[in-house]
């Protein structure tokens, strides 16, 4: 219900409370109606009312909003019945500007705006873009959408809008400028402390009209804080007079001019104080990239039109698309998308000329982006088997999906040499839906030897990848420059889909990090009736992921001579032949789990951080007997040849910190006693004389050395005048009495 008084167009209590409901509501009414609106080809604005104190105006029109036209005009009930005119399409020209903004297919952000200033008009204005009244605006308007030049829905606003009161002198935004404050105080009227009203016996107040100071002008506030000028003091030279000034006055009267008083304060030259900014629950204004000159590490990589080099990054647990690269800071995430139709944007759907962007190379100059695309089939790293992308009989097919972004960064000192985008893309088909993974990493090379490399300076960091590598034999001519040793990753087992050794991967050995992993193998009969070539390929599974034969003992070591290497140690088989298997469905001996033990230290600190080195790394195996499983009734897996079973080969990693020797091991004595131990105790008996060594810095050595002494003067002094002195001077003068 609606009712009119006056002039405003007001709304009751009801209609307040159920808008008020509305807007709790909001997320889910609005997720509702754009369903149906949709569904039934119309248009609604929401909320269909507003009441607005303020000088924008923000609303949403719900559905088919093409061919949607926005007309906004002024409306006044009718006299006779009170109600508002129909909606019209018809132009009109108001104070307001309206603007739109696509939320979807479905849904428009209406936003209205007043081209009016709400300051309010003084006396002798000549500026008309002002309010004459403290109530700026007062009016109800309809805003109409029109298709065709009929109206489908109508927005009724109520604008109250009151003008702003503003100091007369508005300081700038930045800075607030303090006059020159020699000879003046730093308040021309301190008196004045109301705004723009006249204050009582203040005949500074310039808000005081000629009739008012009439009737309090002979009780002004007297002195400067009055805003007057201040007596002249009687210590000023130019007071004297014949009748009260002594003898004695000329020789010690001031001589200051009269605008130097003490009520002033101090004399001061103003300065320029910037303003601070106040809180606000407003959004806040993104400014711009600022771009520069050279790039360190951290920094963003910009391109050459301002803007930030992005690549989809994982940020609080979510990955975040428009996700800024910097600049030595690697990056390797993993994303996963529900898919239920073929996306046309990015990430998943990328385009070539998007991705060949000219990058800032820190020197003044640019480089391009170098494209190569990768198309794969097997589509196993990106989406599980067990989903229904992998069906070639899906409904829905999406080709050119871009399953993975992978930047390889050249930098040398602070630029950045070249960079190379491997896109790869896919075509995924589906059923329903499908949760796909994508891939992105940036990786930052210095000529032919990755940032990853290096793990730690100079010793490990706990989870950086342990470094290999063996004896280059090009190294051992001094006359080339070829390094000695070549480094290489030492890895262990990483399953991946249905766990199947055929389809595992690997993954980097990290330092401090215990793991055991494993996969899957497919034995059958006709391979345990063979056990030697059974052991053979079982020993080459699990040698091939430490082919090294020295491992790097500090994080950066250096490949040009062995001192930072030590070798590894490898179990020897004490056995010289293969034994028998025991039957024709079983072998034994089979080296199914290998196990790494990696010894390190701590042999130092540097800014804090405790620097580990690896001190022996020994490689074994454990041994088990395979027999295929016939019992349960099921004979034909025993008797088929071809029929397999699955059997477990792991390896596992072990890291063993080893305690530095501090010495031979305490006494008893050394344990228990702890009246000296200044670590231990308080007091600390041992460092009673340590001001007194050279060792003690915090005052020059002299100064300590004669405050020392002074001490010890007064120690003899007392120690003299003590009891016992006192007592042998008595014994002393009743024996001489």
């Amino acid at each position: 219900m609606s009712i009119y008084c006056g002039e405003v167009l007001c709304m009751d209590t009801l209609a307040n409370m159920l808008y008020s409901v509305a807007f709790i509501l909001r997320p889910t009414y609005l997720f509702i109606f754009i369903s149906l609106v949709h569904t039934q080809n119309i248009v609604d604005f929401q909320p269909s009312f507003i009441t607005t104190t303020g000088p924008t105006v923000s609303a949403y029109l719900l559905g088919n909003s093409s061919g949607v036209s926005l007309n906004l005009k002024t409306v006044f009930p009718v006299n006779t019945t009170g109600s508002l005119p129909s909606p019209s399409c018809a132009p009109e020209v108001t104070q307001w500007a309206i603007t739109k903004e696509s939320l979807g297919k479905a849904a428009i952000k209406v936003q209205l705006k007043l081209n009016q200033s709400l300051r309010l008009c003084v006396d002798n204005d000549t500026n008309t873009d002002c309010c004459s009244k403290p109530l700026c605006v007062l009016e109800t308007l309809q805003l109409s959408a029109c298709v065709d030049g009929v109206p489908q829905a109508s927005l009724l606003i109520q604008a109250r809008i009151h003008a702003l009161l503003l100091p007369a002198n508005v300081g700038s935004d930045n800075a607030s400028l303090i006059p020159n404050q020699v000879y003046q105080p730093l308040g021309s009227c301190p008196c004045d402390l109301t705004f723009r009203a006249c204050d009582v016996r203040c005949c500074c107040d310039k808000d005081c009209s000629k009739e008012l100071l009439r009737l309090f002008l002979p009780y002004c506030l007297p002195g400067p804080f009055g805003g007057a000028v201040p007596p002249v003091p009687e210590y000023q030279c130019s007071e004297k007079s014949s009748q009260n000034s002594p003898d004695w006055f000329p020789f010690l009267c001031v001589h200051s001019p009269i605008e130097n008083n003490p009520h002033l304060g101090l004399f001061y030259h103003g300065n320029v104080i910037p303003s601070k900014p106040t809180l606000s629950f407003q959004r806040p204004q993104l400014s711009a990239p600022m771009p520069f000159i050279d790039y360190i590490q951290g920094n963003p990589i910009f391109t050459l039109s301002d803007q930030y080099l992005t690549i989809p990054q994982r940020i609080f647990g979510r990955c975040v698309n428009g996700a800024p690269l910097a600049f030595l800071e690697n990056v390797n995430v993993n994303c996963v998308t529900w898919l239920s139709t073929c996306s046309n944007g990015s990430p998943l759907h990328t385009v070539e000329e998007d991705l060949r962007a000219n990058v800032k190379n820190g020197k003044g100059g640019s480089v391009m982006v170098d494209v190569i695309d990768q198309l794969v089939t097997d589509l196993s790293p990106f989406i599980s088997e067990s989903d229904d992308a992998v069906l070639s009989d899906g409904r829905l097919v999406c080709e050119n999906v871009t399953l993975a972004l992978d930047y390889k960064f050249y930098w040398m000192e602070n630029s950045i040499t070249s960079i190379i985008l491997t896109r790869t893309v896919g075509t995924v088909s589906f059923r329903g839906n499908v949760t796909l993974t994508t891939k992105y990493s940036a990786v930052f090379l210095n000529g032919v030897v990755t940032s990853e490399s290096i793990s730690g300076n100079p010793g490990y960091q706990v989870g950086r990848p342990v470094i290999g590598g063996f004896i280059n034999t090009l190294g051992n001519n001094t006359n080339n420059n070829t390094d000695l040793i070549q480094k290489m990753t030492i890895s262990i087992w990483k399953t991946v889909n249905d766990g199947l050794c055929s389809t595992a991967d690997q993954k980097p050995l990290l330092f401090g990090m215990n793991s055991t992993s494993g996969c899957l193998l497919q034995i059958s009969k006709q391979n345990l009736s063979r056990c030697d070539p059974l052991r053979d390929a079982v020993s080459s599974l699990q040698e091939a992921f430490i082919t090294a034969t020295h491992v790097a003992k500090i994080g950066n070591p250096d490949v040009t001579t062995l001192r930072d290497w030590l070798n590894v140690t490898f179990e020897v088989d004490t056995k010289n032949s293969s034994p028998a298997s025991m039957t024709s469905n079983s072998c034994s001996h089979i080296p199914s789990h290998q196990h790494i033990h990696i010894r390190s230290r701590i042999t130092g600190m540097v800014e804090g951080e405790p620097q580990r080195q690896i001190w022996a790394v020994h490689v074994s195996y454990s041994r088990s007997i395979w027999t295929l499983e016939c019992g349960g009734g099921d004979l034909f897996s025993c008797e088929d040849e071809e029929e397999t079973q699955l059997f477990p080969i792991t390896s596992s990693v072990t890291f063993t910190e080893v305690p530095v020797n501090t010495g031979p091991p305490k006494t008893r004595f050394q344990i228990n006693f702890t009246e000296y131990d200044c670590e231990r105790n308080d007091v600390c008996w041992p460092e009673l004389a340590f001001p007194l060594t050279p060792a003690y810095t915090g005052e020059p050595y002299s100064q300590a050395l004669a405050k020392g002494m002074i001490l010890v003067f007064f120690f003899i002094t007392a120690s003299i005048l003590g009891t016992p002195w006192k007592q042998i001077r008595e014994a002393w003068n009743t024996a001489a009495l």
